[in-house]
């Protein structure tokens, strides 16, 4: 462990920072907006941030290829696209449009 002094708008902080092996990190993307569906049915794709849908691009059955826009996420007044991260079909779809939802709210299955 070490021990730093950081200076934040004039005031002085004492920091300690332990260093750790590369290994021993566990990292997400954070544009990632993908899981593992718990049912093995294909990949859940959920919600980056908390925020609003707008529209949904697709409906159950329809196929998709990665990068297509499934659906518009409002958030903090911004339209966010929400992409496909894979080829495939629509295997439900968790969210309509009108639907507040927070971070990790399960959008839609890709299988």
């Amino acid at each position: 462990m070490k021990k730093y002094k950081v200076t934040v708008n004039g005031t002085a902080y004492e920091i300690t920072l332990e260093e750790i092996n590369a290994g021993d990190v566990k990292t997400e993307s954070a544009a990632s907006t993908t899981a593992t569906a718990a049912s093995g049915e294909g990949e859940s794709v959920t919600s980056p941030m908390p925020g609003n849908i707008l529209s949904v691009k697709v409906s159950e059955g329809s196929s998709v290829k990665k990068g297509d826009v499934l659906m518009i996420l409002e958030a903090m007044k911004m339209e966010n696209e929400i992409t496909s991260p894979a080829d495939g079909t629509v295997k439900s779809l968790g969210v309509s449009k009108g639907t507040a939802v927070e971070t990790g709210t399960v959008l839609c299955v890709i299988g």
